[in-house]
């Protein structure tokens, strides 16, 4: 038996199922239709930034869900590393498409820089969501766009309900 037909743990296949639902574009989409086709903001960077707000909030929502389970560190690990070769690929591919080097990891890092020293100058935001929509709405291009607040709010509890109910589904909260 190859070592890639051995079945996956149930570690891998959390891994593995988080990262397909970070780098859907089901919920990118909807939540680009339910906005107005004029606003302050472009169509084309709020797609982009949305993405990259759910990928890093499946990592976030894991990491602060399982704050206390030994299965944090394994499975951020695993989920990273998928992120990161997912990243490689990606980078790759629109590095030759428009003949210049990208770094989609180093992206994804920064702005995840951004949204927790965001969260931090707002201690006391008892709601994070609050703090992440004017941040994501600042990396669309436009602070004060209410549409742009709002997606991104969506997107950040959308992904970490949706993550919390699939622990809850697998028994690891």
């Amino acid at each position: 038996m190859k070592e890639t037909d051995a079945p996956k743990s149930a570690l891998e296949q959390a891994g593995e199922d988080l990262f397909n639902f970070a780098i859907d574009r089901e919920d990118v989409k909807w939540l680009l239709s339910q906005l107005p086709e004029h606003t302050d903001v472009s169509l084309g960077t709020v797609e982009y930034e949305l993405q990259i707000l759910k990928i890093i909030s499946v990592g976030w929502g894991t990491a602060y869900l399982l704050e206390n389970s030994p299965d944090k560190t394994p499975l951020l690990e695993l989920y990273w590393k998928s992120i990161y070769e997912f990243s490689k690929s990606l980078s790759e591919t629109t590095g030759l498409m428009i003949g210049k080097d990208i770094d989609y990891f180093e992206l994804l890092k920064d702005r995840l820089d951004l949204y927790v020293k965001a969260l931090s100058e707002q201690g006391d935001a008892s709601e994070p969501a609050a703090v992440i929509g004017p941040e994501f709405a600042r990396n669309c291009g436009n602070r004060d766009d209410l549409f742009a607040f709002m997606a991104g709010s969506k997107m950040f509890v959308s992904t970490i309900s949706r993550v919390k109910e699939y622990f809850e589904k697998i028994h690891l909260i």
